[in-house]
């Protein structure tokens, strides 16, 4: 919280959550005519709430009212492009929580985090006081450690950060990867003025730190709710050795599915909508 910040219950208004700490983020919502299940949707690093459109959409029409928040520094929230620190997030992922089961009682909250935005909601539940979804899903998780990185990422990494933290770092020209095989959407995508074309290098710097609590999470879980994790054979941006290191590590404690023509933007990819058939089977799955 910051300083001088007044406490508040964490609530939505009709276009934003409203945290703890009274901070407003730009909210968006897939509303179903008739809600039996609600999903809370964090998005990954230089993304915003739009993410979940189409999925959303569709499971709308199934009975799932999904409710997605601009984290802070991305979207249309304040301090655009600045790293707000992993506990800050996680509150905010708590609050948001918070408020949906305010808005909707006695209607099962689920969690859906995709890439930072699974890191977000992994390293929540591995939390003294962790918030307690009904159900987390893991999209493509960020959790690929420094443990994991060759040791020339993680020199310039540090310098960088050390440096000249306000750096804005792009991988145009640099980084060839394929994030999805959905080209129309990625040429949507990179137009959108929402989406962050550049990070600043403290904000990297912070992404690490966040994925290294994401990647030994699960060795911290005590008694977490059901979880889904899933991943795309063809990720070109979380490799793959971390991610089934954190399949392994959680063992019985998820049902993993691992997609052989998915991407890292599995819920964007052409083969999306079976995905989505597949999160709104698990939801609805009596346990």
């Amino acid at each position: 919280m910051e300083k001088g910040a007044t406490p508040t219950a964490p609530h939505f208004t009709t276009d934003h959550l409203i945290a703890r700490d009274g901070e407003e983020l730009s909210l968006r919502t897939w509303k179903a005519d008739t809600t039996r299940a609600v999903i809370v949707a964090l998005h990954g690093m230089g993304d915003y709430s739009n993410f979940i459109a189409m999925p959303a959409a569709d499971w709308a029409k199934h009975g799932i009212t999904t409710l997605a928040f601009d984290q802070r520094g991305f979207g249309q929230s304040k301090h655009y492009g600045e790293w707000a620190g992993g506990d800050v997030m996680r509150d905010d992922f708590a609050d948001a929580l918070d408020a949906a089961r305010t808005a909707y009682p006695n209607t099962p909250v689920y969690a859906l985090g995709e890439s930072m935005g699974g890191a977000v909601v992994l390293s929540a539940l591995a939390e003294p006081n962790a918030p307690r979804p009904d159900g987390a899903i893991l999209v493509a998780p960020a959790v690929w450690s420094r443990d994991d990185m060759p040791m020339s990422y993680r020199a310039t990494l540090w310098l960088a950060a050390h440096t000249f933290p306000g750096w804005h770092v792009s991988g145009r020209g640099v980084v060839h990867i394929w994030p999805s095989d959905n080209i129309p959407m990625l040429r949507a995508y990179s137009r959108d003025p929402l989406v962050q074309k550049d990070t600043r290098a403290d904000a990297v710097w912070g992404l690490a730190n966040l994925m290294d609590e994401a990647r030994h999470a699960p060795e911290h879980l005590t008694s977490p709710p059901p979880i889904l994790l899933l991943y795309g054979k063809n990720d070109q941006v979380i490799p793959a050795p971390p991610t089934e290191a954190v399949v392994a590590a959680l063992g019985s404690k998820a049902e993993v599915h691992r997609y052989e023509n998915g991407y890292h933007m599995l819920l964007r990819d052409l083969e999306g909508p079976a995905i989505w058939r597949d999160i709104d089977n698990w939801v609805f799955a009596p346990r």
